[in-house]
């Protein structure tokens, strides 16, 4: 059972991981992997409105993908993407990194190596996740402009997606301990977090929503 503090709770973090940047033209699209298909459904849509005229999807397979994406995250966003029109020539897919941080840092490594100037990138993840892949971005590929999207669903509606409320508030759990410690690793940039965020992120963790800490 889960209590109307641990809702209200899962809530305010979900509305701090939300960038809220307003979409706009860049030089590439980059796709990051997961167990989320509606990444590249997100990342598609913003193509098709002209938002880049290419796309990369990065990631290879984890514990919660390996599974259902036996060939790799990228691989398998791919596969949506063309199933969603978006031709082939207009992909590219780098299928190694197991975290953001190589996400970001083989996706950039991959379009050096083609030749391809960027100045902007419009980063596309989970919606719990935006802040988490924009301050890992801002860190490790300084010098271009960086834009976070996602799915503009709801919480209701991604757990409704996700069909397991409770993983969901544990998955957001975990994005917020990663903001919080990982800067002092040295993987994203430090973020300012208001009291309010910090304080709900402890009482979901003290009613045991901790599956997804590290």
């Amino acid at each position: 059972m889960i209590s109307e503090q641990a809702w209200a709770d899962a809530q305010v973090l979900w509305d701090f991981q939300k960038m809220n940047h307003e979409p706009k033209p860049c030089s590439v699209g980059i796709g990051l992997g997961s167990h989320d298909l509606g990444v590249a459904d997100v990342t598609v849509d913003l193509y098709q409105r002209g938002m880049f005229p290419l796309i990369v999807f990065t990631g290879a397979t984890s514990r919660t993908t390996a599974d259902r994406m036996p060939r790799g995250e990228a691989e398998h966003y791919r596969d949506r993407a063309l199933e969603l029109g978006a031709p082939a020539s207009a992909i590219l897919v780098e299928p190694n990194a197991r975290n953001t941080g190589e996400n970001i840092r083989f996706s950039r490594d991959l379009l050096t190596e083609r030749g391809i100037e960027i100045a902007s990138v419009l980063l596309v993840s989970k919606p719990y996740e935006e802040r988490r892949a924009y301050a890992t971005a801002r860190k490790l590929w300084q010098d271009i402009d960086i834009v976070s999207a996602s799915s503009p669903m709801s919480l209701t509606e991604y757990i409704d997606l996700i069909g397991d409320p409770k993983l969901v508030l544990d998955m957001l759990t975990g994005a917020q301990q990663r903001l919080l410690i990982y800067p002092d690793h040295g993987f994203m940039l430090r973020q300012e977090i208001p009291a309010a965020v910090e304080a709900a992120y402890e009482r979901l963790c003290a009613q045991g929503f901790t599956t997804r800490l590290v």
